[in-house]
Protein backbone atom coordinates (compact mmCIF):
# COMPACT_ATOMS: atom_id res chain seq x y z
CA UNK A 1 0.00 0.00 0.00
CA UNK A 2 1.23 3.09 -0.61
CA UNK A 3 2.48 5.60 2.11
CA UNK A 4 -0.08 8.48 3.60
CA UNK A 5 1.60 11.60 2.94
CA UNK A 6 1.03 14.73 4.51
CA UNK A 7 1.98 18.04 2.61
CA UNK A 8 4.88 20.03 4.53
CA UNK A 9 4.84 23.36 2.50
CA UNK A 10 1.60 24.84 0.65
CA UNK A 11 1.78 24.98 -3.17
CA UNK A 12 3.68 27.40 -4.73
CA UNK A 13 2.03 29.88 -7.05
CA UNK A 14 3.54 31.25 -10.47
CA UNK A 15 0.83 33.23 -12.08
CA UNK A 16 -2.08 30.37 -12.80
CA UNK A 17 0.32 27.57 -12.15
CA UNK A 18 0.38 25.38 -9.26
CA UNK A 19 4.42 24.11 -8.52
CA UNK A 20 3.70 21.42 -5.75
CA UNK A 21 5.93 20.38 -4.26
CA UNK A 22 7.62 23.88 -4.47
CA UNK A 23 10.56 22.64 -6.17
CA UNK A 24 11.96 24.75 -9.27
CA UNK A 25 15.03 22.93 -11.43
CA UNK A 26 17.69 26.26 -11.90
CA UNK A 27 18.98 26.65 -15.30
CA UNK A 28 22.52 25.27 -15.79
CA UNK A 29 24.56 26.59 -19.27
CA UNK A 30 25.14 22.82 -21.07
CA UNK A 31 23.14 20.98 -18.39
CA UNK A 32 19.03 21.74 -18.38
CA UNK A 33 18.97 20.90 -21.94
CA UNK A 34 15.22 18.94 -23.22
CA UNK A 35 17.04 15.36 -22.33
CA UNK A 36 17.78 16.61 -18.46
CA UNK A 37 14.61 18.26 -17.86
CA UNK A 38 12.76 14.93 -19.42
CA UNK A 39 15.11 12.93 -17.02
CA UNK A 40 14.30 14.77 -13.71
CA UNK A 41 10.59 15.33 -14.23
CA UNK A 42 10.46 11.44 -14.58
CA UNK A 43 11.91 11.19 -11.34
CA UNK A 44 9.54 14.38 -10.03
CA UNK A 45 6.46 12.17 -10.62
CA UNK A 46 7.36 10.12 -8.05
CA UNK A 47 7.88 7.24 -9.88
CA UNK A 48 10.87 4.27 -9.54
CA UNK A 49 14.36 4.44 -11.08
CA UNK A 50 13.44 2.91 -14.16
CA UNK A 51 12.36 6.61 -15.80
CA UNK A 52 8.55 6.49 -16.32
CA UNK A 53 7.07 9.86 -16.54
CA UNK A 54 5.59 11.96 -14.29
CA UNK A 55 5.64 15.81 -14.02
CA UNK A 56 5.60 17.43 -10.29
CA UNK A 57 7.85 20.93 -10.09
CA UNK A 58 9.01 23.36 -11.99
CA UNK A 59 11.74 22.96 -14.85
CA UNK A 60 13.32 25.85 -16.75
CA UNK A 61 15.30 25.65 -19.72
CA UNK A 62 18.71 26.77 -20.16
CA UNK A 63 19.66 30.42 -20.33
CA UNK A 64 18.30 31.57 -23.68
CA UNK A 65 19.53 35.24 -24.78
CA UNK A 66 16.67 37.95 -25.69
CA UNK A 67 19.27 39.09 -28.90
CA UNK A 68 19.50 35.25 -30.07
CA UNK A 69 15.83 34.46 -29.49
CA UNK A 70 15.02 37.96 -31.27
CA UNK A 71 17.35 37.17 -34.47
CA UNK A 72 15.60 33.21 -34.14
CA UNK A 73 19.27 32.12 -33.68
CA UNK A 74 19.05 28.16 -34.81
CA UNK A 75 20.81 26.80 -31.96
CA UNK A 76 18.17 29.28 -29.74
CA UNK A 77 15.41 27.99 -31.50
CA UNK A 78 16.34 24.20 -30.74
CA UNK A 79 16.85 24.93 -26.83
CA UNK A 80 13.90 26.34 -26.37
CA UNK A 81 11.90 23.30 -28.07
CA UNK A 82 9.59 21.51 -25.13
CA UNK A 83 8.31 17.77 -25.30
CA UNK A 84 5.25 17.93 -25.35
CA UNK A 85 4.71 16.31 -21.56
CA UNK A 86 6.54 19.92 -20.10
CA UNK A 87 3.43 21.64 -18.72
CA UNK A 88 4.43 23.93 -17.55
CA UNK A 89 6.85 25.51 -20.74
CA UNK A 90 9.41 27.57 -18.39
CA UNK A 91 12.15 30.09 -20.46
CA UNK A 92 14.88 31.70 -18.71
CA UNK A 93 15.81 35.09 -20.30
CA UNK A 94 19.02 37.06 -20.60
CA UNK A 95 19.39 40.68 -21.64
CA UNK A 96 20.55 44.15 -20.49
CA UNK A 97 18.70 45.97 -22.97
CA UNK A 98 14.62 46.60 -21.99
CA UNK A 99 13.88 47.27 -25.39
CA UNK A 100 15.22 43.96 -27.09
CA UNK A 101 14.37 42.24 -23.51
CA UNK A 102 10.69 43.44 -24.47
CA UNK A 103 11.07 42.23 -28.10
CA UNK A 104 12.10 38.39 -26.94
CA UNK A 105 9.25 38.39 -24.21
CA UNK A 106 6.54 39.55 -26.43
CA UNK A 107 7.94 37.14 -29.05
CA UNK A 108 7.25 34.42 -26.69
CA UNK A 109 3.58 35.80 -25.99
CA UNK A 110 2.33 35.80 -29.12
CA UNK A 111 4.08 32.70 -30.34
CA UNK A 112 3.49 30.55 -27.62
CA UNK A 113 6.46 29.27 -27.10
CA UNK A 114 6.16 28.56 -23.09
CA UNK A 115 3.43 29.24 -20.07
CA UNK A 116 6.28 31.39 -17.98
CA UNK A 117 9.18 33.52 -18.14
CA UNK A 118 12.11 33.84 -15.39
CA UNK A 119 14.64 36.29 -16.01
CA UNK A 120 18.43 36.08 -15.59
CA UNK A 121 19.84 38.63 -12.74
CA UNK A 122 22.05 35.97 -11.46
CA UNK A 123 25.08 34.84 -12.98
CA UNK A 124 28.19 35.81 -12.00
CA UNK A 125 30.36 34.22 -15.09
CA UNK A 126 32.88 37.13 -16.49
CA UNK A 127 31.33 37.14 -20.15
CA UNK A 128 28.53 38.14 -19.00
CA UNK A 129 28.91 40.61 -16.22
CA UNK A 130 31.63 42.68 -18.05
CA UNK A 131 28.38 43.83 -20.11
CA UNK A 132 26.87 44.37 -17.53
CA UNK A 133 24.46 41.64 -17.29
CA UNK A 134 23.32 38.88 -15.19
CA UNK A 135 24.24 39.46 -11.32
CA UNK A 136 26.23 42.79 -12.32
CA UNK A 137 22.71 44.14 -13.84
CA UNK A 138 20.45 44.94 -10.67
CA UNK A 139 23.23 47.27 -9.29
CA UNK A 140 21.78 49.62 -11.98
CA UNK A 141 18.37 50.26 -10.59
CA UNK A 142 17.13 52.25 -12.83
CA UNK A 143 17.99 49.96 -15.51
CA UNK A 144 16.82 46.98 -13.90
CA UNK A 145 13.63 48.70 -13.39
CA UNK A 146 13.41 49.28 -17.30
CA UNK A 147 14.14 45.70 -18.00
CA UNK A 148 11.11 44.54 -15.38
CA UNK A 149 8.43 47.05 -17.24
CA UNK A 150 9.16 45.94 -20.54
CA UNK A 151 9.26 42.42 -19.82
CA UNK A 152 5.92 42.70 -17.48
CA UNK A 153 4.15 44.86 -20.08
CA UNK A 154 5.19 42.15 -23.45
CA UNK A 155 4.13 39.35 -21.19
CA UNK A 156 0.57 39.58 -21.25
CA UNK A 157 -0.83 36.87 -19.37
CA UNK A 158 2.60 35.03 -18.64
CA UNK A 159 4.18 35.23 -15.30
CA UNK A 160 7.69 36.69 -15.16
CA UNK A 161 9.65 35.97 -12.40
CA UNK A 162 13.67 36.56 -11.92
CA UNK A 163 16.27 34.90 -10.46
CA UNK A 164 18.96 36.95 -8.74
CA UNK A 165 21.87 36.70 -6.16
CA UNK A 166 22.68 38.91 -2.84
CA UNK A 167 24.76 41.66 -4.86
CA UNK A 168 28.13 42.24 -6.85
CA UNK A 169 30.09 41.66 -3.79
CA UNK A 170 29.17 42.13 -0.03
CA UNK A 171 29.97 46.22 -0.45
CA UNK A 172 27.29 46.47 -3.29
CA UNK A 173 24.80 44.83 -2.16
CA UNK A 174 21.31 44.69 -4.34
CA UNK A 175 19.19 42.22 -3.47
CA UNK A 176 16.90 43.92 -1.23
CA UNK A 177 16.29 47.00 -3.74
CA UNK A 178 15.95 44.66 -6.39
CA UNK A 179 13.17 42.82 -4.34
CA UNK A 180 11.31 45.94 -4.15
CA UNK A 181 11.68 47.14 -7.57
CA UNK A 182 10.43 43.57 -8.71
CA UNK A 183 7.39 43.72 -6.23
CA UNK A 184 6.51 47.10 -8.18
CA UNK A 185 7.12 46.15 -11.48
CA UNK A 186 4.16 43.28 -11.25
CA UNK A 187 6.45 40.40 -11.25
CA UNK A 188 5.21 37.17 -9.81
CA UNK A 189 8.34 35.74 -8.15
CA UNK A 190 11.55 35.98 -6.85
CA UNK A 191 14.60 33.33 -6.35
CA UNK A 192 17.61 34.43 -4.40
CA UNK A 193 21.19 32.22 -4.58
CA UNK A 194 22.22 33.24 -1.42
CA UNK A 195 26.04 34.26 -2.92
CA UNK A 196 27.61 37.44 -4.18
CA UNK A 197 28.73 37.31 -7.78
CA UNK A 198 32.30 37.65 -6.11
CA UNK A 199 31.57 34.37 -4.20
CA UNK A 200 30.28 32.47 -7.80
CA UNK A 201 29.38 29.37 -6.33
CA UNK A 202 32.10 29.27 -3.45
CA UNK A 203 31.81 28.91 0.02
CA UNK A 204 28.59 28.62 1.66
CA UNK A 205 25.38 30.45 0.64
CA UNK A 206 23.99 32.51 3.19
CA UNK A 207 20.12 31.46 3.84
CA UNK A 208 20.04 34.41 6.04
CA UNK A 209 19.55 36.60 3.36
CA UNK A 210 16.91 34.34 2.05
CA UNK A 211 14.99 34.95 5.26
CA UNK A 212 15.07 38.85 4.96
CA UNK A 213 14.22 38.92 1.53
CA UNK A 214 11.06 37.31 2.26
CA UNK A 215 10.54 39.50 4.63
CA UNK A 216 11.47 42.59 2.62
CA UNK A 217 8.97 40.88 -0.54
CA UNK A 218 6.27 39.77 1.62
CA UNK A 219 3.77 40.39 -1.07
CA UNK A 220 5.13 37.65 -3.52
CA UNK A 221 6.42 34.27 -3.32
CA UNK A 222 10.59 34.00 -2.62
CA UNK A 223 12.49 30.73 -3.30
CA UNK A 224 15.76 30.01 -2.02
CA UNK A 225 18.71 28.98 -3.53
CA UNK A 226 22.49 27.53 -2.80
CA UNK A 227 23.99 24.70 -1.22
CA UNK A 228 20.44 22.02 -1.28
CA UNK A 229 22.49 19.05 -1.95
CA UNK A 230 19.24 16.93 -0.49
CA UNK A 231 16.45 16.64 0.49
CA UNK A 232 17.16 17.35 4.07
CA UNK A 233 19.00 20.48 2.92
CA UNK A 234 15.48 21.54 1.05
CA UNK A 235 13.46 21.13 3.87
CA UNK A 236 15.73 22.87 6.20
CA UNK A 237 16.09 26.17 3.81
CA UNK A 238 12.32 26.63 4.02
CA UNK A 239 12.05 25.64 7.39
CA UNK A 240 15.13 28.48 8.76
CA UNK A 241 14.31 31.19 6.04
CA UNK A 242 10.32 30.98 5.54
CA UNK A 243 10.70 31.02 1.60
CA UNK A 244 7.92 29.50 -0.07
CA UNK A 245 10.29 26.68 -2.56
CA UNK A 246 13.75 25.67 -3.05
CA UNK A 247 15.43 25.96 -6.68
CA UNK A 248 17.89 23.71 -6.96
CA UNK A 249 21.24 23.36 -9.19
CA UNK A 250 23.98 21.87 -8.78
CA UNK A 251 22.64 19.59 -5.77
CA UNK A 252 20.80 17.21 -9.25
CA UNK A 253 24.38 16.97 -10.87
CA UNK A 254 24.57 13.26 -11.58
CA UNK A 255 21.42 12.93 -9.17
CA UNK A 256 18.32 13.61 -11.43
CA UNK A 257 16.38 11.43 -8.75
CA UNK A 258 16.99 14.36 -5.97
CA UNK A 259 13.68 15.55 -7.52
CA UNK A 260 11.81 12.40 -6.61
CA UNK A 261 13.55 12.54 -2.99
CA UNK A 262 12.14 16.27 -2.89
CA UNK A 263 8.71 15.60 -3.78
CA UNK A 264 8.55 12.65 -1.28
CA UNK A 265 10.30 14.72 1.27
CA UNK A 266 7.90 17.84 0.90
CA UNK A 267 5.03 15.01 1.30
CA UNK A 268 6.23 14.07 4.77
CA UNK A 269 7.48 10.50 3.19
CA UNK A 270 11.19 10.71 4.07
CA UNK A 271 10.91 7.02 4.32
CA UNK A 272 10.75 7.11 0.74
CA UNK A 273 14.16 8.89 -0.33
CA UNK A 274 16.30 7.25 -2.71
CA UNK A 275 19.01 5.62 -1.97
CA UNK A 276 20.23 3.40 -5.79
CA UNK A 277 22.80 0.68 -5.84
CA UNK A 278 25.31 1.33 -8.58
CA UNK A 279 23.46 -0.76 -10.94
CA UNK A 280 20.07 1.63 -11.32
CA UNK A 281 22.62 4.39 -11.36
CA UNK A 282 24.63 3.22 -14.47
CA UNK A 283 21.10 2.18 -15.99
CA UNK A 284 19.87 5.98 -15.83
CA UNK A 285 23.48 7.15 -17.29
CA UNK A 286 23.11 5.33 -20.23
CA UNK A 287 19.04 6.64 -20.25
CA UNK A 288 20.47 9.99 -20.07
CA UNK A 289 23.17 9.53 -22.76
CA UNK A 290 20.58 7.57 -24.75
CA UNK A 291 17.83 10.63 -24.82
CA UNK A 292 20.86 13.58 -25.57
CA UNK A 293 21.83 11.51 -28.30
CA UNK A 294 17.84 11.39 -29.76
CA UNK A 295 17.77 15.09 -29.15
CA UNK A 296 20.89 16.08 -30.88
CA UNK A 297 20.30 13.36 -33.72
CA UNK A 298 23.21 11.40 -33.37
CA UNK A 299 24.47 9.31 -30.93
CA UNK A 300 27.85 9.53 -30.56
CA UNK A 301 27.66 13.16 -29.86
CA UNK A 302 25.17 12.47 -27.45
CA UNK A 303 27.31 10.20 -25.33
CA UNK A 304 30.26 13.00 -26.18
CA UNK A 305 27.99 15.49 -24.48
CA UNK A 306 27.33 12.77 -21.58
CA UNK A 307 30.43 12.72 -21.19
CA UNK A 308 30.68 15.65 -18.54
CA UNK A 309 28.22 13.82 -16.50
CA UNK A 310 29.87 10.94 -15.46
CA UNK A 311 32.09 11.80 -12.44
CA UNK A 312 28.69 13.32 -11.38
CA UNK A 313 26.96 10.09 -11.28
CA UNK A 314 30.26 8.07 -9.75
CA UNK A 315 30.81 10.34 -7.21
CA UNK A 316 31.29 8.29 -3.70
CA UNK A 317 31.24 4.83 -5.93
CA UNK A 318 34.36 2.86 -5.99
CA UNK A 319 35.40 3.20 -9.63
CA UNK A 320 38.86 3.16 -10.85
CA UNK A 321 40.68 6.45 -12.12
CA UNK A 322 41.39 4.43 -15.02
CA UNK A 323 37.90 3.35 -15.43
CA UNK A 324 36.61 6.83 -14.85
CA UNK A 325 38.87 8.30 -17.60
CA UNK A 326 37.23 5.06 -19.83
CA UNK A 327 33.98 6.29 -19.32
CA UNK A 328 34.55 9.56 -19.88
CA UNK A 329 36.23 9.07 -23.46
CA UNK A 330 33.08 6.80 -24.50
CA UNK A 331 31.22 7.77 -28.08
CA UNK A 332 28.74 5.11 -28.22
CA UNK A 333 25.96 3.84 -26.07
CA UNK A 334 27.50 0.14 -26.49
CA UNK A 335 31.07 1.49 -25.22
CA UNK A 336 29.11 2.84 -22.46
CA UNK A 337 26.95 0.34 -21.09
CA UNK A 338 30.22 -1.94 -21.44
CA UNK A 339 32.13 0.34 -19.17
CA UNK A 340 29.35 0.35 -16.89
CA UNK A 341 28.92 -3.42 -16.86
CA UNK A 342 32.46 -4.00 -15.98
CA UNK A 343 31.87 -2.37 -12.40
CA UNK A 344 30.60 -4.32 -9.57
CA UNK A 345 26.72 -3.07 -9.82
CA UNK A 346 26.10 -4.24 -6.98
CA UNK A 347 27.20 -1.46 -4.28
CA UNK A 348 25.58 0.08 -2.36
CA UNK A 349 24.76 3.95 -2.33
CA UNK A 350 27.55 5.19 -1.08
CA UNK A 351 27.53 7.51 2.52
CA UNK A 352 28.31 10.79 1.63
CA UNK A 353 27.96 10.65 -1.72
CA UNK A 354 25.94 13.91 -1.28
CA UNK A 355 27.67 17.13 -1.24
CA UNK A 356 29.02 19.68 -3.90
CA UNK A 357 29.26 19.03 -7.30
CA UNK A 358 29.97 21.10 -10.13
CA UNK A 359 31.89 24.41 -9.98
CA UNK A 360 33.20 25.51 -6.72
CA UNK A 361 35.43 28.53 -6.84
CA UNK A 362 34.96 31.81 -4.10
CA UNK A 363 36.20 35.02 -3.97
CA UNK A 364 36.49 35.97 -8.00
CA UNK A 365 37.22 38.91 -8.79
CA UNK A 366 33.91 40.45 -10.67
CA UNK A 367 34.50 41.63 -14.05
CA UNK A 368 32.13 45.01 -14.82
CA UNK A 369 31.60 47.39 -17.61
CA UNK A 370 34.14 50.68 -16.90
CA UNK A 371 33.06 53.05 -14.35
CA UNK A 372 29.95 50.62 -13.71
CA UNK A 373 30.18 51.22 -9.59
CA UNK A 374 30.45 55.05 -10.05
CA UNK A 375 26.35 55.20 -9.68
CA UNK A 376 23.87 52.85 -8.80
CA UNK A 377 21.09 54.91 -10.72
CA UNK A 378 22.79 56.19 -14.09
CA UNK A 379 22.91 53.67 -17.04
CA UNK A 380 25.95 54.68 -18.16
CA UNK A 381 28.47 51.74 -19.17
CA UNK A 382 25.77 49.66 -20.88
CA UNK A 383 27.06 49.44 -24.63
CA UNK A 384 25.20 48.25 -28.04
CA UNK A 385 27.11 45.36 -27.86
CA UNK A 386 26.47 44.27 -24.42
CA UNK A 387 23.23 41.96 -25.98
CA UNK A 388 24.78 38.25 -26.44
CA UNK A 389 24.54 36.26 -29.37
CA UNK A 390 24.38 33.66 -28.16
CA UNK A 391 22.12 31.12 -25.78
CA UNK A 392 23.23 28.50 -23.14
CA UNK A 393 25.31 30.64 -20.83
Amino acid sequence: MPTPSTTLVSPLRIGPHTVQPPVVLAPMAGITNAPFRTLCRSFAGGESMDGASGGKGLFVSEMITTRALVERNEKTMQLIHFDATEQPRSIQLYGVDPATVGKAVRMIAEEDLADHIDLNFGCPVPKVTRKGGGSALPYKRNLLRAILREAVAGAGELPVTMKMRKGIDDDHLTYLDAGRIAVEEGVTAIALHGRTAAQHYGGTADWAAVARLKEHVPEIPVLGNGDIWSAEDALRMVRETGCDGVVVGRGCLGRPWLFADLAAAFEGRTQDLMRPALREVADVMVRHAGLLGEWIGDEARGVIDFRKHVAWYLKGFAVGSEMRKRLAITSSLADLRAGLDELDLDQPWPTGADGPRGRTSGNNRVVLPDGWLRDPYDCAGVTEDAELDTSGG
